[in-house]
């Protein structure tokens, strides 16, 4: 027998892969001269260590920390995990997540395929034996610091409604000169227009037909939409008063826009500012909208069903609205709807066939409207008949359909109005 040693190769030394990670809450230049400064920084201190491997600098801008919607960092996530990052490098735990349940599952789920992340200020590395400890102390307290800013922000805008001031000052006819609404004459001109139109006996959709076609754009240069046209018509800021606290956020953490339904003050400040529409044509645009609301089924009105401003296109990322075929109910891309299939050329979605998944879905028998509002936040109409449902939980999950067959959809119901309408027919 010859046995023969096997010398030890030494394994070359291989480079930490590494990234960092920066972010800042506000889009104003001094925040964002402050990102910048951080990019630079941290491009430069991984470089310069011989030992590192540069995986560039993750950069979120003006998004806080207590969402988990972030482009760059829900990025960055997905690489790690593709295992083209060894290490994360970040200033500190607030830049990194506000949130502490955030923040500790990401870290965790680094921590499982052995990634580390380095907080610089307080000088942790999570890969550390007593990482995890400090992180959730001092998450704890970035979450509360996050709690009272918010509640200073709170105070503030409540001071501000109390003066009669907004804190939005984002309204189309007008821009803001110290605090004042003052009048923008070209928007101005679109507003009044618009108000003419309608009370000439003209429609929501004739009027934003009508005003595309003479070559009026909206503020982002874009076409209009018969939403805007509709909103701008119920607008009451343009008769020189404010209706503020109309909404509120629901935490610090959701940051979720609720809509005020008497769980606040709201506050009416009369004569703010200049008027682009006197209060009694308001008040007839009104009353007119009413009229003609009233006058269609209720049954085909949008805002009674509990789909509208949830189905979105995957497409375009339009909403979708409810449409009445001759014989059943669908549900179609708002853009394809009003622009045709050169703008969007998504599919549309038989209104039983949602039903029937939603339920399959939340285990229900038949659809229950509390229960959906209460489980799903949104629906992605996508191609090849799939729809990927987003639950408040933030879990996913995917739904694939198909088109029922002719026998399968003809209900006793369909045919009986064929009957009567072919009856109809054959009379006339």
């Amino acid at each position: 027998m010859k046995i023969t040693i096997i010398p030890i190769i030494p394994e070359l030394d291989k480079k930490i892969r590494v990234a960092a990670y920066a972010r800042v809450s506000d889009g104003k230049d001094a925040m964002l001269h402050s990102l910048s400064n951080q990019v630079n920084y941290y491009s430069n201190l991984i470089q310069n260590n011989n030992d590192w491997l540069y995986c560039g600098v993750y950069v979120d801008e003006a998004i806080t920390g207590t969402k988990d919607g972030r482009t760059e960092f829900q990025r960055m996530i997905n690489d790690t995990k593709a295992g083209m990052i060894d290490s994360i490098i970040t200033k500190s735990i607030s830049r990194f997540a506000r949130n502490t349940v955030t923040l500790l599952s990401t870290v965790r789920e680094l921590k499982q395929i052995g990634v580390d992340v380095y907080f610089e200020e307080q000088n942790i590395h999570t890969l550390g034996s007593d990482g995890e400890l400090m992180l959730t102390i001092l998450a704890s307290y970035a979450q509360e610091e996050s709690r009272s800013v918010s509640e200073n922000m709170k105070w503030r805008i409540k001071k501000n409604f109390e003066e009669g001031k907004p804190w939005s000052y984002i309204i189309y006819g007008y821009f803001c000169d110290n605090g004042r609404f003052e009048i923008i004459p070209d928007e101005a001109r679109v507003i009044r227009l618009i108000y003419d139109y309608f009370l000439s006996g003209m429609g929501v959709a004739s009027i934003t037909k009508r005003i595309n076609a003479e070559g009026y754009v909206t503020r982002k240069n874009k076409k209009w939409g018969k939403t805007s046209v509709r909103n701008i018509l119920t607008n009451y800021n343009y008769t020189g008063n404010l209706i503020l606290q109309k909404t509120y956020r629901e935490n610090h953490i959701t940051k979720k826009k609720m809509i005020n339904k008497g769980q606040f003050p709201k506050y009416h400040a009369e004569d703010s500012h200049e008027a682009i529409v006197n209060i009694e044509e308001y008040k007839r645009v009104q009353k007119e909208l009413k009229i003609r609301d009233s006058s269609n089924d209720t049954r085909e009105n949008p805002k009674y069903y509990p789909f509208t401003g949830i189905i979105v296109c995957d497409k375009c990322g339009s909403n979708y609205r409810r449409k009445t075929t001759q014989y059943k109910h669908v549900w179609k891309c708002s853009n394809y709807l009003e622009n045709g299939k050169d703008a969007c050329c998504a599919k549309q979605v038989p209104e039983d066939i949602l039903i029937e998944l939603t339920c399959e879905l939340l285990g229900l028998k038949e659809f229950n409207e509390a229960t959906f509002k209460e489980k799903i936040k949104c629906i992605q109409a996508c191609e090849r008949n799939v729809l990927k449902f987003k639950l408040n939980d933030e879990t996913e999950v995917i739904k694939k359909w198909k088109n029922k067959s002719r026998r399968e959809s003809w209900t006793p119901e369909k045919r009986e109005l064929a009957r009567r309408r072919s009856k109809e027919q054959w009379q006339k």
